[in-house]
């Protein structure tokens, strides 16, 4: 049993809030580091596509889980950051007093690739500022299929459904674009920006996001700019999904409109959802889970009789049965459930069951009827 007894302000803002933190958040660090070391090269590949998925998913949490947007428009977010590091990487950028177009290197292109992406969340930002709830929803949704029709009809930059080919990394003469380099380039991506979302948290903003989350019309009393502070969310959001959209260009090496649809942004928000909503590791969690389940049904269909294994759309039907048994047994998500799992053996023999029945997730106190 493990009793925390706080002596100092700093304590309740520390990344690390007891010593086990630091071991245990230490040995994973090994582990990751290692594992490109140790394991073949298929698996090093699935690791590093759940490196660029967390990457995603902690920029949607930002919005969903820590402000209380819903956004169903991430695959725009997505795509615009892939195709903008396609560019940038391949064709360049074509200026008025050279010959040439300018070829930037990925030292600069994944960084604009973030920007461009975070520009596109002002944009969208800033008209649905008023619109919460499903309205919120429907509008990024009309968001991403927008895009989508950009994406598919602006041949000229993108190619259109014939699809863009994009150049590998290199830093010096080694590729970055495969194997072990990009594994620890996306690997060091997302501690920078679990890291960064963090700190963020613990910031004013930080507290004004998760207090609009909590109640707009509170927040507001108490100072909060809600115009400032939800255009703000959604250009952080979008900004870390394009910058996962840059690293998810090079591990495709190929792009198409068709990998960007509305079914991408349905499943980024079924990864922080089902991970977690309004916990950083639920980000995590939820990339485990969106890239493990895929490969559990493809192991699961080699036992179940042909007639149910061959039925077209059976992954979303479970996906979308997931998700909601998620909501209604467990609205916190796998996180909440380790939360629990954890508490019952700090707490033993002691633990009570009603110490997590009542609790909420949002306190919303505003009421409009």
């Amino acid at each position: 049993m493990r009793f925390l007894f706080k002596t100092d302000y700093d304590q309740d803002i520390r990344l690390a809030k007891h010593s086990g933190y630091y071991w245990s958040y230490g040995i994973l660090l090994v582990v990751v580091f290692g594992a490109p070391f140790l394991l073949e090269g298929y698996y090093i590949g699935q690791m590093t596509q759940l490196y660029i998925m967390a990457i995603a998913g902690v920029g949607l949490m930002l919005l969903a889980g820590y402000t209380g947007l819903v956004s169903l428009g991430h695959a725009a977010f997505f795509g615009i950051g892939a195709y903008t590091e396609a560019v940038l990487t391949g064709n360049g950028v074509p200026l008025p007093f050279l010959d040439e177009p300018v070829v930037f290197s990925f030292f600069l292109s994944i960084p604009l690739a973030a920007v461009f992406a975070a520009i596109a969340g002002v944009v969208i930002g800033v008209p649905v500022l008023r619109l919460t709830g499903i309205y919120l929803a429907i509008a990024t949704f009309a968001f991403a299929i927008v895009i989508e029709e950009v994406l598919s009809r602006w041949e000229s930059v993108t190619n259109g459904y014939s699809g863009l080919i994009v150049e590998p990394l290199y830093l010096g003469d080694v590729e970055l674009s495969d194997g072990s380099a990009f594994y620890f380039l996306c690997l060091g991506v997302l501690l920078v920006v679990i890291l960064m979302s963090l700190n963020l948290l613990r910031s004013p903003t930080g507290r004004a996001m998760m207090a609009i989350r909590d109640s707009e019309i509170s927040a507001q009393s108490m100072g909060v700019n809600l115009a400032r502070t939800k255009t703000t969310a959604f250009a952080l959001s979008a900004g870390i999904t394009g910058l996962a959209g840059a690293l998810f260009a090079h591990k495709l090496g190929f792009l198409s409109p068709e990998s960007f649809t509305v079914l991408q942004s349905i499943e980024l928000l079924i990864l922080v959802v089902v991970g977690g909503i309004g916990s950083i590791h639920g980000a995590i969690f939820g990339a485990i889970f969106v890239l493990a389940l895929p490969q559990g049904l493809a192991i699961l269909k080699d036992y179940l009789p042909v007639e149910i294994a061959e039925t077209p759309g059976m992954e979303p039907f479970i996906f979308g049965l997931i998700l909601v048994l998620v909501i209604i047994f467990e609205p916190y998500g796998i996180y909440g459930r380790w939360l629990k799992v954890k508490h019952y053996f700090q707490m033993f023999p002691v633990y009570k069951k009603a110490t997590f029945k009542r609790q909420k997730a949002y306190m919303k106190s505003e009421r409009l009827k």
